[in-house]
């Protein structure tokens, strides 16, 4: 049974950050592709930031580059999200996925707001 358990997320003041992890268990984790997308009250899904399989190349959209750093851990089956210079619009709930041809999964989200 495959599980991506999110953690990190809370309330920040503008400015601030905050490092999500996510750990993954029930898959061979150095096969899997890994991206982080958020979600907003009224908004779809956005994809955040992606990780290839050894780490070796990310990808980030406009809205978080060089703001935001996506790693990986392969040997703790973790990915990251360092999120610096957080704004407002960065509130949502957070989520990882994993992704190969054959599998697709995700983890439940934690919430990030940023608010003074």
């Amino acid at each position: 049974q495959v599980q991506l358990v999110e953690s990190g997320g809370g309330l920040v003041q503008p400015g601030g950050s905050l490092r999500l992890s996510c750990a993954a268990s029930g898959l061979t984790f150095s096969s899997y592709a890994m991206r982080w997308y958020r979600q907003a009250p009224g908004k779809e899904r956005e994809l955040v930031a992606t990780s290839t399989r050894a780490g070796r190349m990310t990808n980030y959209a406009d809205s978080v580059k060089g703001r935001f750093t996506i790693s990986r851990d392969n040997a703790k089956n973790t990915v990251y999200l360092q999120m610096n210079s957080l704004k407002p619009e960065d509130s949502a709930v957070y989520y990882c996925n994993a992704w190969s041809g054959p599998g697709n999964y995700w983890g439940q989200g934690t919430q990030v707001t940023v608010s003074s």
